[in-house]
């Protein structure tokens, strides 16, 4: 089952709910204030090799980039020193890496706003910092100073988990209500997304309740000086008291009753790999794992197709996945391009092993803003499985996971294949300076961003394939076009949380309106 981001609403909420209660008495406007120096931070920076000169881009009106001019400077100017104030956690080797430039290096007059612009979104996007300005002036030499002025977020996030144990809201709000209130997980979830301050993550989950999860994932970006290749693992072992096991007109469709004295599913995984990351925007993932994944007696009778005749399997998986994410800002981007592109091969062992099978996924995502505030979005998602007409049910799942025709949140659609488009056209309605609230000190929390934005979207999509067994004759949207449009409000806000509020009308197969809740932006 997938993982939820139910838990994260809860902290974001608290803070919504607790600022609302301030009221505008309690509330100040943020000032601009630079946060104090580490103690490290003005040490002089070592000459090393950096990547190619990013493209340059517009700097925009509202940009955090403050440049003074230099009278004395020809077409180019040498850079003399790259300082950073507000780091006391993260290391400058860590922030280094994400330049592409260093001290020593003659950068163009006329391209210097946009180019310290993309390098201050390069470091911005490490989502390490609330706030990233960039000034730059020429001292008595006239040789050119950047200084980066951050603000630290708070790294370690002990969440609770009260989540559902369903993919998304909506489904389990459409489950039957004695059948809802027992499909709830509790327990905590522990992130440190800066460990040993160089933007290691280290991830542990203790889940109880219908669904159990024991997991610990640590991933590190980069090590060295360059930070090129980084180190990702993780172990998983979940069990549930009910699953999924078949679809049923075109929904996912339960047990009656939870099993008492069993798990209808049992998985194990444990997976390695490295990262070849360029930037924060370049990154790229080799992977290998192995699955143990176990139904009870009750899940084989009933579809014997669940694992095309198994009761457990197990396999070893290959994976690379390349991800180039050149959005401004990676949790709700408004201009940029993304593209990610995952190739995995999956190798059944053990008694009566399954044919392998291979998988190939592509996404792509453009972002155009066409001013006075209106922003245009299209996302494009493809997949095909490969090298076997023989697919497990567990393994045969399409449209309504991942990616998502908005509106058909409640149904699922069988298929070794599908492509979908999504289109989005976003104006931003409100947008105030950040919020302080003025009796919290530690400035890593007591700062509130918000934004409003309205949209309207369009999404298509269609998944088919031959898969090796016989799906439901209830099913109809299988090889069907999908096609829904909608009016969405999108809030964006503390600790890049995005809530999107959409009413939406679906127009083929199922045609109805609903309202959806998501917790991400859905391009």
């Amino acid at each position: 089952m997938k993982h939820r981001v139910w838990p994260s609403f809860l902290p974001a909420i608290s803070w919504l709910l607790f600022s609302a209660l301030l009221g505008p008495v309690g509330l100040v406007r943020a000032q601009t204030t630079l946060p104090p120096p580490s103690a490290d931070s003005l040490r002089e920076l070592s000459q090393e090799r950096h990547p190619p000169p990013l493209v340059p881009v517009v700097a925009p009106t509202d940009t955090l980039v403050r440049v003074a001019p230099c009278p004395a400077a020809g077409p180019r100017v040498r850079v003399s020193a790259v300082l950073f104030v507000g780091n006391s956690t993260t290391k400058e080797r860590t922030l280094l890496a994400e330049l592409d430039f260093r001290e020593g290096d003659s950068l163009a007059v006329a391209e210097l706003p946009a180019r310290l612009e993309a390098n201050r979104r390069r470091v911005y996007n490490l989502q390490l910092f609330h706030t990233v300005l960039v000034q730059a002036s020429c001292g008595g030499t006239g040789q050119l100073i950047v200084l980066f002025s951050l603000q630290e977020r708070w790294y370690i996030l002990p969440t609770p988990i009260f989540s559902l144990a369903d993919p998304n809201f909506n489904r389990w709000w459409a489950r039957p209500s004695s059948e809802r209130w027992q499909r709830i997980d509790y327990g905590l979830h522990l992130t440190h997304t800066n460990f040993r301050g160089r933007a290691e993550q280290v991830t542990a989950n203790v889940q109880l309740g219908f669904n159990r999860k024991y997991e610990l994932f640590y991933e590190a970006p980069g090590f060295g000086r360059r930070r090129r290749v980084g180190l990702g693992f993780g172990i998983s072992y979940y069990q549930s008291r009910n699953l999924d096991y078949v679809t049923l007109s075109d929904r996912p469709t339960p047990l009656a009753t939870p099993e008492e004295d069993a798990f209808p599913i049992q998985r194990f995984y444990v997976s390695g790999g490295i990262r070849l990351r360029h930037t924060v925007q370049l990154v790229s993932a080799i992977d290998v794992s192995y699955h143990r994944e176990l139904i009870s007696d009750l899940i084989y009778q009933l579809n014997p197709n669940y694992y095309l005749g198994l009761q457990q399997r197990q396999y070893l998986e290959l994976s690379g996945l390349i991800t180039n994410n050149k959005r401004n800002t990676f949790a709700y981007p408004l201009t940029g391009q993304f593209m990610q592109a995952a190739l995995s091969f999956r190798q059944f062992v053990g008694v009566g092993a399954l044919p392998a099978y291979a998988t190939a996924r592509l996404r792509y995502a453009r972002y155009l803003s066409l001013g006075h505030n209106f922003y245009y979005a299209l996302g494009l998602w493809a997949q095909a499985r490969l090298l076997t007409d023989r697919l497990a049910y567990a393994d045969a799942r399409s449209l309504g996971y991942e990616a998502l025709v908005r509106g058909y949140d409640n149904y699922v659609v069988e298929g070794r294949h599908y492509g979908l488009v999504q289109q989005g056209l976003s104006f931003r309605a409100w947008a105030p300076p950040p919020l302080r609230i003025p009796f919290i000190n530690n400035p890593k929390i007591n700062t509130l961003p918000l934004a409003v934005y309205l949209n309207a979207f369009a999404d298509a999509g269609v998944a088919s394939g031959r898969l090796g067994y016989l799906p439901s004759d209830t099913n109809q949207l299988p090889g069907q076009v999908l096609a829904s449009v909608g009016l969405g409000l999108h809030l964006v806000t503390y600790y890049d949380r995005v809530f999107c509020f959409e009413l939406t009308r679906t127009t083929t197969g199922y045609a109805r309106t609903g309202f959806f809740l998501r917790s991400s932006f859905p391009i």
